[in-house]
């Protein structure tokens, strides 16, 4: 017994060491595939060139800025638009908004929603000039007018020698001056958004148009993703959001700093999209969600951010956070009232436009395309 024993002991690590180098064996050969896989998966070109950005640590979200469930409590104006971009209003309380498919909708009180006019292209912004020309920014034409019959004409789509590629948000001066954003030189049925703010090159711009002489400035280049634009009530500066830096940015128009530039807004807890004055100073600011820490992470990681631009769409943008924020700052660019929602109920915010007691808002993510409002 203890000879058959021995030899047991014997014979056993022998069938330990043949099981063990089989599992290495495959063990190797499946690295071996890993590594090719990986190395083919690199070997990839990337759709990008990014290069590295360190944003700073979002801020904490506590006092103002401590998520709640206000906006939850916002009612449906209407559900007809297909991607309600803006929100404005003409001098009779008319509702006026665009959608994907290029009409401009107008809402009476109480009533239902007509069609106002046709762009031919994806109308953005909306704001009235002084003459009652609705103006639009227009990410596929350029800047439009359209007059009171519904008829567009292109008030110019060039600017500094180089086509207006996407047109985005506007704000008109009294003098019928008009401020608006070229978020991107990628034309708007080419851009890939994730793939913009993943590479983060910056090629955004704030443009000026002349009514009188129908000529276009540039003001700023270099923004990330121009968005949202707004007067101050005196109009001596012009505010821009740039979406992919969380910030907002201040071009001075009028004093001393007139033709510099500064940051009114920073480090903001969410992509900044529309920009709305209230008149008294302050600003309601539509972010369309909240920061994520590990894409702020990968920002200072060039390689990374290339291989991860090569992964289906789908894979990049399907834990999309069901949540927005209404956003007011004051005169200084300091929050100073949050309304979210983090139920899922309002997400994709993109405008948050006050008026007549209330805060209308317009949302631009699938499933949830509605223009709504929240009582003040």
């Amino acid at each position: 017994m203890a000879i058959r024993a021995d030899r047991l002991d014997v014979v056993q690590p022998a069938k330990e060491s043949k099981g063990r180098r089989r599992s290495l064996r495959i063990a190797g050969w499946s690295g071996g595939v890993i590594a090719i896989a990986v190395l083919v998966f690199v070997a990839i070109p990337s759709p990008i060139d990014p290069l590295a950005w360190d944003p700073a640590p979002a801020p904490a979200m506590t006092g103002v800025l401590t998520p709640n469930q206000a906006l939850a409590h916002a009612e449906l104006v209407t559900p007809t638009p297909d991607g309600p971009e803006d929100i404005t209003f003409d001098d009779q309380g008319r509702l006026y908004t665009g959608d994907e498919s290029g009409i401009i909708y107008r809402l009476s009180p109480g009533g239902r929603p007509e069609r106002f006019a046709n762009t031919g292209g994806r109308p953005n912004g909306l704001r009235f000039a002084p003459d009652g020309h609705l103006i639009v920014a227009d990410t596929r034409r350029g800047l439009l007018s359209v007059d009171e019959t519904g008829n567009v004409s292109v008030l110019t789509d060039t600017a500094g020698g180089k086509p207006v590629t996407l047109a985005n948000e506007l704000a008109v001066a009294s003098d019928g001056t008009v401020y608006f954003s070229d978020s991107s030189a990628t034309p708007y049925d080419k851009i890939n958004l994730t793939d913009e703010l993943l590479e983060s090159r910056p090629s955004g711009r704030l443009l000026r148009y002349d009514p009188r002489t129908h000529h276009t400035d540039v003001l700023l280049n270099g923004l990330s993703l121009a968005n949202g634009v707004a007067l101050a009530p005196d109009q001596s500066f012009v505010l821009v959001n740039e979406s992919f830096r969380y910030r907002i940015t201040r071009y001075w128009l009028t004093g001393q700093k007139a033709g510099t530039h500064d940051t009114f807004a920073d480090n903001l807890p969410g992509f900044p999209d529309n920009l709305t004055p209230v008149g008294d100073g302050t600003y309601w600011v539509a972010l369309y969600q909240p920061r994520d820490a590990k894409l702020d992470m990968m920002q200072s990681h060039p390689f990374l951010k290339a291989q991860i631009a090569k992964l289906p769409s789908s894979l990049l943008t399907g834990a999309t956070p069901r949540e927005s924020t209404a956003l007011q700052l004051d005169n200084a660019g300091r929050p100073i009232r949050a309304l979210s929602d983090t139920t899922g109920r309002i997400y994709g915010l993109t405008t948050a436009v006050p008026h007549d007691g209330y805060l209308y808002l317009g949302t631009d993510h699938k499933g949830s395309n509605d223009v709504l409002r929240y009582h003040l």
